[in-house]
């Protein structure tokens, strides 16, 4: 019963982004932002990571970073929370088979992930560039240490010996309000699996667990987020298509052919790389916000001692 419900509701915020999206594009079929080809193999190459449990998040942004693709930092989150959708939904469709949660959990953390990401949608959207690379530069580093952490097997580790699969009390209170603020960091760049992952083990739940609540809240989530995205416009839009395409067939091709893959090098790679991104714009984030508040009061100093 709890899975045809997700299913349904999976369903529906399918068609749903596919709409709105899809509505902007041919509202905006005359404007060129880049390369459709070249964001479709992004999408694909990502999303088949994310598939493979490396996450889609970081490395999406590393290569729109690499390829210069968006003319402004501040398309980021936007950027990644429209293009990634739809894959994520597809994902969620072939890998959520079975539910071994209980429903009460999963349903309440589900939705309080999608009220944290519709917050933090309308939040981000009113962050010009600076802040957005300050915001990005965190999350970059703080998914580069949660990537070394399950690298190092720290994460899974939280979740040995547990056996629950359901929570109550303080505990289901603690898992609705930390979903949400995972909900609501998502759409400022920080993928949710992982920090959804440390959250359940914490909470004495089994690893069984893990995946539909995480799987299942990101795409919830994203969608719901979308829409704040595409209604301000803070996104790219072809760089938005080609990720969707391309991340339709990579997460198609991962699950249903390639079950297994050594990918421990990439990994370790992508830790160090991700890092260096997440430091570099933070720095220029910061750089820019101090030569702004620079500017700012030389500005006021000229106008209080005028010559």
């Amino acid at each position: 019963m709890i899975l045809r419900l997700i299913q349904i509701v999976l369903g529906i915020l399918l068609v749903y982004v596919a709409i709105i999206f899809g509505r902007d594009l041919i509202k905006h079929k005359h404007q060129s932002d880049g390369s459709i080809p070249v964001a479709t193999g992004i999408g694909f190459v990502t999303n088949f990571l994310d598939a493979l449990g490396i996450g889609s998040y970081a490395p999406t942004t590393l290569l729109l970073k690499a390829t210069k693709y968006l003319k402004s930092d501040k398309l980021i989150p936007g950027t990644l929370t429209v293009a990634c959708s739809i894959p994520v939904i597809v994902e969620a469709f072939l890998f959520t088979n079975t539910i071994k949660v209980e429903g009460p959990t999963l349903i309440s953390m589900v939705v309080a992930a999608g009220v944290g990401s519709a917050i933090g949608s309308k939040v981000m959207t009113k962050f010009n560039e600076k802040i957005v690379r300050i915001v990005m530069g965190i999350a970059l580093v703080a998914t580069a240490v949660l990537m070394l952490l399950s690298q190092l097997g720290v994460l899974s580790a939280l979740g040995a010996g547990n056996t629950a699969i359901g929570l109550h009390g303080i505990n289901l209170v603690i898992a609705v309000v930390g979903n949400f603020i995972l909900g609501a960091l998502m759409t400022a760049g920080v993928g949710l699996y992982a920090p959804c992952m440390a959250l359940v083990y914490m909470l004495g739940m089994s690893p069984a667990v893990a995946f539909p609540i995480m799987m299942t809240s990101a795409a919830v989530l994203m969608p719901i987020a979308s829409y704040e995205f595409i209604k301000s416009g803070n996104y790219n839009r072809n760089a938005s298509l080609g990720i969707t395409i391309g991340g339709v067939i990579g997460v198609a091709i991962a699950v249903l052919f390639v079950k297994s893959l050594d990918l421990n090098v990439l990994t370790w790679l992508i830790i160090v790389v991700v890092t260096y991104t997440g430091l570099s714009m933070l720095y220029q984030g910061i750089k820019q916000r101090s030569e702004s508040v620079q500017q700012a009061n030389a500005d006021e100093s000229t106008e209080s001692d005028p010559k």
